[in-house]
């Protein structure tokens, strides 16, 4: 039953990173990319590494994406004419 799970997560992962591959929106992207790595960390807590699953968690899911959308935002501001750089 956890292989099956495993191997629907790794499907789902793929398709995660096909779709922010293929999209237009930079948004999605960045948000499909957090997904990925959010379901990389479920994994390593299901093979039972729950300190590799916790560093996933937090540094690859939640801190690379809000500095990803952090810079998106900085970036989008600058094109639109903001002084706030």
């Amino acid at each position: 039953m956890i292989n099956l799970g495993i191997i629907i997560m790794g499907i789902l992962m793929i398709i995660a990173a096909i779709y922010a591959f293929r999209t237009r929106k930079m948004v999605n992207a960045i948000i499909a990319s957090g997904a990925i790595s959010l379901i990389a960390s479920i994994i390593f807590l299901i093979l039972a590494a729950p300190d590799v699953a916790m560093t996933e968690a937090s540094i690859g899911s939640a801190l690379t994406t809000i500095v990803f959308l952090y810079a998106l935002a900085k970036i989008k501001a600058k094109i639109n004419g903001g002084d706030d750089a």
